[in-house]
């Protein structure tokens, strides 16, 4: 897991009348995505920066965020990012931020070889977003992508523009996004079975070796070659979208990794976003909970014409 921004998240929640409760997690969308992927059986390596006062508060919430996997950290100059949230009137209210400052040269070229060794090690390759997203300089996803590729790694990538042009140009063997970015990436609308389907096929042509695209409470497209499927999870009412995309991701990678197949593991991911979806915390779900969520998925042939 390229997870080059592991955050330190304060969260404060009401737990009645009359009590409160300060919760301290590790977080972040590579440590999201890790922490599924873990609870899905995988042992996932995380490979990211670390530093400062955050950054000893984070390293053994990192830890036990992982469960059996483990955590390869870059030593940093500049503080790891935290924010502190508050919850106690139900609603997700940010109070505070601090981010971190962009790495050495010398601090980037480390956490690249680290990444890049580890990823030839176990034949597998997930690429994350930075916290803020111009921390890092564009090529390395490029790079990291191809280096990866050529060794013989399977890739897989969940970023936002323009990030996410940089990796195409090593051409992933997944991109998993969300409609909008796609939209940004594409410079039109999506809004209609076609177009999300022209996007998709544009994202195949720049380097795309298959596309997951999410849409909220609607099915996902998902384009493997030339067949395309609507991805449809279970429908709930009252819930958290927070990390919902990154759960997917995770639980994903971890089923296609254990030699599962390409559908399987995108149903199980779909029952992961679900999942993640009526609890509060990022990343979060039973593999039990997500196994019994996957019998609700369906996955059907792509509309063709230009309804909804």
């Amino acid at each position: 897991m390229f997870a080059p921004s592991p955050l330190l998240t304060v969260t404060a929640e009401r737990d009645g009348p009359q009590r409160e409760s300060i919760h301290f997690h590790a977080g972040g969308q590579g440590v999201w995505v890790a922490q599924m992927a873990a609870s899905m059986g995988a042992s996932p390596l995380l490979c990211g920066f670390i530093g400062g006062e955050p950054g000893a508060l984070l390293e053994p919430l990192i830890k036990r965020a992982l469960g059996s996997g483990r955590a390869s950290l870059v030593r940093t100059a500049s503080a790891s990012g935290s924010y502190m949230v508050d919850r106690r009137s139900g609603e997700r209210k940010l109070l505070a931020m601090a981010v971190s400052d962009a790495p050495s040269r010398h601090e980037l070229d480390e956490l690249f070889s680290r990444t890049c060794a580890q990823a030839l090690a176990c034949g597998w390759l997930v690429v994350t977003n930075p916290f803020p997203g111009e921390l890092l300089p564009l090529e390395i996803y490029r790079d990291l992508v191809a280096d990866a590729r050529a060794g013989g790694c399977r890739t897989l990538v969940d970023l936002s523009p323009p990030r996410l042009e940089s990796a195409l140009a090593g051409e992933p063997d997944l991109v998993r996004i969300n409609d909008w970015e796609l939209a940004q990436l594409v410079r039109g609308p999506v809004a209609t079975p076609a177009q999300l389907l022209a996007g998709a096929k544009e994202l195949r042509e720049r380097g795309a070796r298959r596309v997951v695209i999410s849409r909220g409470q609607l099915p996902a497209l998902v384009l493997d070659g030339e067949s395309a499927a609507a991805l449809r999870s279970p429908g709930f009412e009252h819930g958290y979208r927070e990390g919902c995309g990154d759960s997917m991701m995770g639980a994903l990678a971890a089923v296609w990794a254990r030699g599962e197949s390409f559908e399987r593991a995108i149903v199980l991911g779909a029952a992961a976003g679900a999942a993640n979806f009526l609890r509060r915390g990022l990343g979060h779900a039973s593999r039990e909970v997500v196994e019994q969520l996957a019998g609700s998925v369906e996955l059907s042939a792509w509309p063709v014409g230009e309804g909804s």
